[in-house]
Formats: structure tokens, C-alpha cells, sequence
């Protein structure tokens, strides 16, 4: 299919809250000075071509009389970046707005940025002149432009440059038996409801340590910087084998979603393999499986996602070894896995469901909730195990699928939870309680650092 790239431009309309005259107006006009709630009025870092969130400051006229303000003017007029809103009324330049007395008017800024053909970021900045009785006050205007690559429903092939930001709007494809390879240190930006979408392909992420691939929404400004859901996920639909590694993927809805397995369905191959990666804060899922797909991880820490940490629905197949999946979601009302191998009248197997020397923990007195069916009690289609896990569950269950040692219901004594810190203290009671047989093909953990072979920790950190 035809690879094209296309930049957007959006131009935003700028919002203005008008102020409600609270007091009674005043006879006559002050000479005395405006204040305002800000000097300078800053941004944060914005793409360009894409505009920034509204910014608002105040007017205020504390004399006792009205004040005319002559002119409000955007210093760069209509060649500025910036857009402001006075008093209901869009443009580069007002005339005689008066302010009561004791009172206040809101203004609002925007900003939308061209090309700037450079890979690091650069400072723009204008000013807004209020001209009262022939004195001029200012507000300073400042932004953080930074150029980007930008998708927009493109198909993508080869490897990716990390000189500069990928912003996804939409989609971004890799198209069957293509595939797209990402280098270290690449920031991907997605829109919101933006999709990196793998149809049969392959994806292959090649961070590492301290190099990380981040995978979060479009919006800089610091109030955006915990939101979930500001971007869908990467889905992989019937992907042929491909990899994640040291990646950062957050703030989306489901971190990795993945339908259907390939055409080739071998026994021993999975869609996706990820590894030393940390997917946490989406408004759904962190990992969610539909409809058989095959996913192995090994050294991630999945957490604080809305509904599941991993979520199963009509079949899958997972091997899941020194991970940590976690609840704590802003909900704090579902566990950290949620397993359920029907949807829309149709029932599908595990035909394979491990997860080793692990941790599933969280708020919930039950991280994991099983909806599952067997309307012929086939002995094949559910094979799930937890072998030698610390797991979170109100009643310790004798089922056979919990095997090898399991450790009920004991806190692993994370640094800090609230700040996603998921690394257990030095005398954490879980430090040893591995099995060193399932830790011969990862003998490092999520940071490097070396396994104790003979007594590993369980999860994603060895401490």
C-alpha cells in the first residue's frame, strides 16, 4: 500500500469567559494602573502545527472608579503564533474596554506553531501591550516550540529516526508482512484516540536501558502528565512475531492491545514478546488480549491502569516470568487480572497461561477475578498456572493451577506506590523467594542489575 506523511495544521478558536459585574457601577474614570494575575504567561513545550491547550490570565481594576483601557494589542499582531480573547471578542487589537470598579476581566491565549525545521526545541515569545491614559503595561508571552515527525493514517516501514519526536494523529500503520523498527531514545506522541496499529506485521521497539521508547499522549503542559486515556494503544492485529523492549507506555486507554493470532499459528512463536518495559495509567488495560493472540513478558511492571492490569477476554495464551502486575488503578475497584475466556456467545481456550516467580498485588483484598467456561470439560482448554507468585487474593485458594510454593497475601513492601515507584524495599519479605529454575533465561532484572541465581526476588527487580 502507499506510504504517505502529511502535516496538520490546527487552528485553534480561542475561549473567553467575559467577568460577572459583582458591584455596582461607579460614576467617572480612574487614572490608576491595571494589575494582572501574571508578568509572563507560559506553555509548556508544544509540537508545532499543533496547537496548545487555553491559558488564562487576569485584569484586574482595583481603584474605585472604571477604568478605560485605550488599547489591547498582541504586540506581534497578526504574525504572532498567539491568539488572545478580550472580553468576548477575538483579534490582534481592542479598543476602549472598560473594567468597573473592584473588578475583573479574563483573558485567554492560545498558540499554534509552524515548521521550524529544527531538532531542538526552540523559545518563541510576544507580549500583549494594555495601554491605560497613555501608559503601557505588558504581559509576556512565552512558548516551548519543538518540530516533530508526524503520522497521519501513513504506513510505516524501515527504521524510525529519533532525532526528533514522532506525533501520531489517528493512525499509524504497519501494513502486513511489513516491518518497523524504533531506535532508542525515540518519544512517540499520539493524538487523542490515536492508534499505532500493527496489521499483520512486525514491530519491533529497540530501547534499552536509560534509552527507553515512550509511548504517551500529545499533550505536554504539566496538567496532563498523569491523565489516562489521552491516546488508545498499540494494537497488534494477528502481528507476526515482534518485540518491545525497554519501553515507557502510558497515559493511553489499553497500553497493548492484541487481536487474533497470524495466519501461521506455530506452537512455540508469540505476536509479541516484551521485556524491561513499564506500562502504567491507562484508562482500561495495560495488556489486553482478545481472541486468542500469544503474548511472552518477562521484567515489566504493568500498574495503575483503570480496570486490569492484564486482561484476558475469549482466549489467549501468555507466559508471564519476573513481572509485577499490579493494581492501584484510580478506580481502585477491579483487580489486577481479570481472566474470561468467552465474549458474544463464543468460548475459546488458554491453551497456555503462565505466569512465574511474579507479583500480583494491589488495593483490591482479590487481584484476580476468573470468568471462564468449559461447556464440554475438555481438560485442555483452560491451562492456566501461577507458579511460585506473591498473589493478593481474600481466600488462598487449594485450585491446582496455583502451583510451586505460592505466597498468600503478603505485602511486598513497594517504595513508593503513589509516585509508581514499584521497586520493593531492601528488607522486603519476598527477597529470595524465586524459583531460580524459571530465572535461566533472565538473569538480569528490569534494571540491569544481576540476579541472585541460587535465590532470586520475585517480580521485575532483584534488590
Amino acid at each position: 500500500m502507499k506510504s504517505f506523511f502529511r502535516y496538520i495544521s490546527v487552528i485553534f478558536s480561542i475561549a473567553l469567559l467575559s467577568s460577572f459585574y459583582g458591584c455596582k457601577k461607579q460614576n467617572g474614570f480612574s487614572k490608576g494602573n491595571l494589575e494582572f494575575s501574571v508578568d509572563t504567561l507560559v506553555f509548556d513545550t508544544v509540537f508545532t502545527t499543533v496547537g496548545s491547550t487555553t491559558q488564562q490570565f487576569k485584569i484586574y481594576n482595583k481603584e474605585n472608579k472604571t477604568v478605560t483601557i485605550d488599547e489591547i494589542e498582541l504586540v506581534g499582531g497578526a504574525n504572532s503564533p498567539f491568539r488572545i480573547n478580550i472580553d468576548g471578542i477575538s483579534g490582534d487589537k481592542h479598543t476602549n474596554v472598560q473594567v468597573l470598579a473592584k473588578d475583573s476581566l479574563f483573558a485567554f491565549v492560545e498558540v499554534t506553531l509552524n515548521v521550524n525545521g529544527q531538532n531542538s526545541p526552540l523559545v518563541i515569545e510576544d507580549s500583549i501591550r494594555f495601554r491605560t491614559n497613555g501608559k503601557d503595561q505588558y504581559v509576556h508571552l512565552a512558548v516551548w516550540g519543538q518540530d516533530a515527525y508526524f503520522h497521519y493514517q501513513d504506513f510505516n516501514f524501515g527504521t524510525w529516526a529519533n532525532d526528533k519526536p514522532h506525533v501520531i494523529y489517528d493512525r499509524a500503520y504497519v501494513d502486513s508482512a511489513e516491518i518497523l523498527n524504533i531506535k532508542p531514545d525515540t518519544k512517540v506522541y499520539l493524538h487523542k484516540n490515536s492508534i499505532l496499529f500493527v496489521y499483520k506485521g512486525t514491530l519491533n521497539v529497540n530501547g534499552t536501558k536509560d534509552h527507553e521508547v515512550v509511548f504517551q499522549g500529545d499533550r505536554l503542559e504539566q496538567f496532563y502528565k498523569d491523565v489516562a486515556g489521552q491516546w488508545y494503544g498499540i494494537y497488534f492485529y494477528k502481528s507476526l512475531p515482534s518485540t518491545i523492549n525497554y519501553a515507557i507506555i502510558k497515559n493511553g486507554t489499553a497500553g497493548l492491545h492484541l487481536t487474533a493470532n497470524n495466519e501461521a499459528n506455530l506452537p512455540n512463536q508469540f505476536n509479541v514478546t516484551v521485556t524491561n518495559t513499564k506500562i502504567s495509567n491507562n484508562a482500561s488495560y495495560g495488556v489486553f488480549l482478545y481472541d486468542s493472540p500469544k503474548i511472552k513478558m518477562e521484567n515489566c511492571i504493568v500498574s495503575k491502569n483503570g480496570i486490569h492490569a492484564l486482561f484476558l477476554l475469549r482466549g489467549g495464551s501468555y507466559d508471564i516470568n519476573h513481572s509485577d502486575l499490579l493494581g492501584f488503578g484510580s478506580t481502585g475497584q477491579t483487580p489486577a487480572i481479570g481472566i474470561r475466556n468467552y465474549y458474544d456467545g463464543i468460548a475459546s481456550g488458554i491453551g497456555f497461561g503462565e505466569i512465574k516467580n511474579s507479583i500480583i498485588y494491589g488495593s483490591q483484598t482479590s487481584e484476580i477475578a476468573f470468568d471462564t467456561v468449559n461447556p464440554n470439560n475438555d481438560p485442555t482448554l483452560l491451562n492456566i498456572a501461577f507458579k511460585r507468585c506473591l498473589i493478593k487474593l481474600e481466600t488462598p485458594s487449594t485450585n491446582s493451577m496455583f502451583q510451586d510454593q505460592i505466597v498468600w497475601n503478603i505485602d511486598p513492601i513497594f517504595t513508593n506506590v503513589s509516585e509508581g515507584n514499584f521497586k520493593p524495599v531492601a528488607s522486603s519479605p519476598i527477597n529470595g523467594l524465586g524459583n531460580p529454575l524459571y530465572s535461566l533465561s533472565f538473569p538480569f532484572d528490569i534494571d540491569g542489575n544481576p540476579r541472585d541465581m541460587a535465590n532470586p526476588d520475585l517480580g521485575a527487580y532483584e534488590f
